[in-house]
C-alpha cells in the first residue's frame, strides 16, 4: 500500500488541497467583487471554477499514471488498463458539466447555453465510443480473466478430492503440476496468479532462442527472478525426449554451481508439463549490443577493460568446466550499478540438444569459432575466439567477417582471415591489433589456451591507450 501511495499520494493531496482553498478562498471578503472582464463573471466563481478545473486535470493525470503502473497480465489488469482512460474522460466531463451548469456561470452571449449543451453532449459522446471500443478491443483479456478464476475452482475441489481418496502425501507442487493447467497454459500470456514451480509469474520479459523469459517472483523471500522457459517435448521419439530433459537439468547443475560476480547466478531449475525453466538472477541494465552502433561507441579504455573483465569470468568458468558457447554482445550486460555481467551460460548446448542437424545454427552465427562451423570439438577457446569478435565490434561497431549470407559468412570463419581493426580505426594501438589477431586465430592451437590470458594482454593494452 505503500507503494501506491508513493506515486499516488501526491495527486490525491494536490487534488484535495486545492479543492478546499478553492472553497476557502471564493468565501473571502476580499474577493467578493465582480471581475471587470467579458464574461462579467464574479471573482468566487472564477476561484471555484479554477480550483474545479485544477482538479479535474489532477485527476486526468492520475488516471494515465495509474495506467502506467497497473501490470500488464493479459488478463484482468490489461482490461482495466484499457478502460481506465476512456472511463476517466467520460466522468471528467460529466463532472465539469454539473458544475458549470450548477455555478449558472455567466455565459457570452455567442455561445449560448445551447450551443454550450451541444458541446457537452457531443464530449460526451466521444468518450463514451472512447470506453466502448476499448471495452470491445479487451474484452478476451476479461474472458480469460474470468476463465482463470473458474478454472482455479474446479482444480481445487479436484485436489481436495485426490487426497481423501488416496491419502497420499503428495506434494502441493506435484498436484499443481498434475491439475492446474493454468500453471503452464498460454504462458505467453501470464498471469501474476500463475506460477511455474515456486515462482510467481509477473509478466513476460521477451523471448529468446530458448523461449519465453518471464519476470517471476520468489515468494518465500520476494526476490525478483528471470525465468527463462524451454519446450522439453520437441523432439519425436520418446527416447530423444529423455534424453533433452536429462541434458537440460545437467547443464543447469554444472552452470548453477557457478559463484563469479561476473556471472549471472542460476537459482532453480524445474519442469512443469514437458516445460522447462531457469530461475535466474534478474538484472536491470542494458546489453553491450547498445554500445556497438558506430555513433554509441564506448571509449577505447572502457570497452577493452569491459572486455578484460568478461575474459576473467569466461577463464573462472573455463576452470570449473564449464564452456558458455554463445559468447555475444548481447549475453553481456552492464547493469545500473555499472557491473559486468555475463548470462546463459551453457543456453546454447540446451537449446541445440533440442533441435536437429539441419537446424543446429540458430540465429546468426557471426560470433561462432570455426571449431562451431565445422561441428568440430569445442572447449573454452572457442569462448576466447566468440570474445574477440566482440571486442572487434565494440571498437569499430564492425564485425570482423562479413559477407551477403549465411553460407559464405561460415566459409570466411573457417577459412579467412579476418579484417585489420586498424584498417578501419588507426588510432588504435598495435599492442590492440595483436591481442584481437591471436584471439581470431582459426587454430585453436595458435589463440590464448586460457581466458586469463587474454585478460592479461588486455589490461596491458589499456597501460598503453591514449584514447
Amino acid at each position: 500500500m505503500s507503494k501506491i501511495w508513493a506515486w499516488a499520494g501526491p495527486y490525491a493531496t494536490t487534488i484535495f488541497w486545492t479543492l478546499v482553498l478553492g472553497m476557502l478562498l471564493s468565501r473571502v471578503p476580499l474577493v467578493q467583487q465582480t471581475f471587470p472582464g467579458l464574461t462579467n463573471m464574479a471573482v468566487p466563481q472564477m476561484v471555484r471554477v479554477t480550483s474545479y478545473g485544477v482538479a479535474l486535470l489532477m485527476m486526468w493525470m492520475l488516471s494515465f499514471r495509474t495506467t502506467r503502473e497497473i501490470p500488464d497480465d493479459g488478463e484482468g489488469l490489461t482490461f482495466l488498463r484499457s478502460i481506465l482512460p476512456p472511463l476517466t474522460a467520460f466522468l471528467v466531463i460529466l463532472a465539469a458539466c454539473k458544475i458549470l451548469l450548477n455555478m449558472e456561470l455567466p455565459l457570452p452571449r455567442s455561445a449560448g447555453r445551447l450551443s454550450a449543451h451541444w458541446i457537452t453532449v457531443m464530449a460526451m459522446a466521444m468518450s463514451a465510443f472512447w470506453l466502448t471500443v476499448s471495452w470491445v478491443r479487451h474484452s478476451d483479456a476479461l474472458i480469460a480473466f474470468f476463465e482463470q478464476q473458474g478454472g482455479r475452482g474446479s482444480h481445487n475441489l479436484e485436489r481436495d478430492a485426490l487426497t481423501q481418496d488416496t491419502h497420499e502425501h503428495t506434494s502441493s507442487r506435484t498436484i499443481r503440476a498434475k491439475f492446474d493447467t493454468d500453471a503452464t497454459l498460454a504462458l505467453s500470456r501470464p498471469s501474476p496468479k500463475r506460477t511455474l514451480g515456486r515462482y510467481r509469474i509477473v509478466k513476460e520479459l521477451g523471448r529468446g532462442s530458448m523461449g519465453v523469459v518471464y519476470l517471476g517472483e520468489d515468494p518465500t523471500i520476494h526476490r525478483p527472478v528471470a525465468i527463462k522457459t524451454m519446450r522439453l517435448d520437441q523432439a519425436e521419439d520418446i527416447d530423444l525426449v529423455k534424453e533433452v530433459k536429462a541434458r537440460f537439468f545437467h547443464e543447469a547443475e554444472s552452470t548453477g554451481r557457478l559463484s563469479h560476480p561476473n556471472i549471472v547466478t542460476i537459482y532453480d531449475a524445474g519442469e512443469e508439463e514437458d516445460l522447462g525453466y531457469i530461475a535466474m538472477e534478474f538484472l536491470e541494465g542494458v546489453t553491450l549490443k547498445a554500445w556497438c552502433r558506430k555513433e554509441n561507441l564506448l571509449p577505447v579504455r572502457q570497452a577493452v577493460n569491459l572486455t578484460a573483465t568478461v575474459a576473467d569470468a569466461l577463464d573462472y568458468a573455463h576452470r570449473q568446466g564449464i564452456v558458455h558457447r554463445d559468447v555475444k554482445p548481447s549475453n553481456i550486460m552492464l547493469t545500473k550499478e555499472n557491473a559486468i555481467k555475463v548470462t546463459d551460460f551453457g543456453i546454447a548446448r540446451i537449446t541445440t540438444s533440442t533441435k536437429t542437424q539441419t537446424t543446429m545454427i540458430m540465429g546468426t552465427p557471426n560470433y561462432m569459432s570455426p571449431e562451431q562451423v565445422v561441428g568440430a570439438h569445442v572447449d573454452g577457446r572457442a569462448d576466447i575466439f566468440s570474445l574477440g569478435v566482440v571486442l572487434f565490434e565494440l571498437l569499430t561497431s564492425e564485425k570482423p567477417f562479413q559477407a551477403e549470407n549465411i553460407p559464405a559468412l561460415l566459409f570466411k570463419i573457417a577459412h579467412e582471415p579476418p579484417q585489420s581493426v586498424r584498417a578501419i580505426r588507426s588510432d588504435l594501438p598495435q599492442s590492440a591489433e595483436a591481442i584481437l589477431e591471436r584471439a581470431l586465430q582459426k587454430n585453436s592451437a595458435h589463440r590464448y589456451q586460457h581466458a586469463g590470458e587474454l585478460a592479461q594482454d588486455l589490461r596491458a593494452c589499456v597501460e598503453l591507450l591514449h584514447v
